[in-house]
């Protein structure tokens, strides 16, 4: 239920004299305050909506040349984005790092590093700001949903300030699958422990075994404080935060695809994670969790690779009793009844 006593609005925001924001917005030191008092931002209308449903086309032609994705026109629209019943995790063509769909004019220029996006960025960093070259486009099918983590498990081996950027391709609302933000999990004192043990993790040096989540359960976490937040999102929408935000999806429970990019963005002066910027190999990302489904890094053979795929890897399960941060039956049914008690 939405909103209701386990998920409720985000705060919006808008900058200072743009288009939307006019007089009323925030100036860039205001939303780098509430950057770090919120641990997000979410931007109305940053992006414009007629250049981001332009790019959701071209996903979409993309979806059609594919053949077996979407329904015909004689069902519906294909702007409508509506899946064949039978497809799921595969069918969906993968589309993540640097290609042909990421890079198209329409897509790259036009959403995720258009000239709002860089204007934004390069005042948010009070300096210029750059992305990586990788970019996390996704179509996601009927059923599926993203679970709880954190980004520097996956992109900490640059500068601290990194910043994801979330991007709807359409409307989206809550129940076609919807970023969530677990407010306050970046600085609330509840959350020390996770951000100093899980908060600290390298995905692939520390041998981190499947997607790298911390839990699928939004309960998990929540117990130690804050409060989940998401929003019905409409074109152009941006959903901005940083490295030690925790967030997950909600379910998309629609029959149609839900297609969003993430894009990250940091001070070109600082130093970025060399793995996502460059010439892109996209099959080294599949032992960080970033790849196709099912790929194991062991697969792709050779040398170093495949001495590093004999390693033994580590389940997350393990690792939070190690930490001391496995909840029981009762902790979690305390957490779900006390959200309940008060509407968020």
């Amino acid at each position: 239920m939405f909103p209701g006593p386990h998920l409720g609005h985000l705060r919006r925001s808008t900058v200072a004299g743009s288009v939307t924001g006019a007089a009323v917005g925030s100036t860039y030191a205001e939303l780098r305050a509430r950057l770090a008092e919120d641990g997000y931002l979410y931007m109305k209308g940053l992006n414009d909506r007629a250049t981001t449903l332009a790019a959701r086309d071209v996903v979409l032609d993309h979806f059609a040349e594919q053949g077996g994705v979407l329904v015909g026109k004689d069902v519906a629209p294909r702007q409508e984005g509506v899946l064949e019943a039978r497809c799921g995790v595969g069918c969906v063509p993968f589309m993540e790092g640097a290609n042909a769909v990421t890079h198209h004019k329409a897509v790259l220029g036009g959403v995720l590093e258009s000239t709002a996006m860089r204007q934004f960025f390069d005042g948010l960093f009070g300096s210029e700001s750059r992305t990586f070259d990788f970019k996390w486009l996704r179509g996601v099918p009927t059923g599926r949903f993203t679970g709880a983590h954190s980004d520097i498990v996956y992109m900490g081996r640059g500068t601290p300030e990194l910043i994801t950027s979330w991007l709807p391709f359409g409307e989206n609302p809550v129940e076609m699958g919807t970023l969530a933000i677990l407010a306050g999990s970046h600085n609330l004192p509840g959350f020390a422990q996770l951000r100093e043990t899980y908060g600290a993790m390298d995905h692939e040096r520390d041998r981190l075994d499947g997607t790298g989540w911390l839990t699928m359960d939004p309960a998990e976490p929540a117990r130690f404080g804050g409060k989940w937040l998401t929003a019905d999102f409409e074109p152009g929408d941006v959903l901005i935060f940083g490295m030690q935000t925790m967030h997950m999806s909600t379910t998309n429970v629609t029959g149609c695809v839900r297609i969003s990019c993430d894009v990250r963005w940091q001070a070109a002066a600082e130093p970025a994670d060399p793995r996502y910027v460059g010439e892109i190999d996209i099959a080294s990302f599949t032992k960080a969790g970033l790849g196709k489904e099912g790929v194991d890094a062991g697969e792709r053979g050779g040398g170093e690779e495949e001495q590093e795929a004999a390693e033994p890897k580590v389940m997350i399960g393990e690792l939070k009793a190690k930490w001391g941060i496995v909840p029981d039956e009762a902790e979690m049914t305390a957490v779900w009844e006390a959200a309940a008690a008060v509407k968020i």
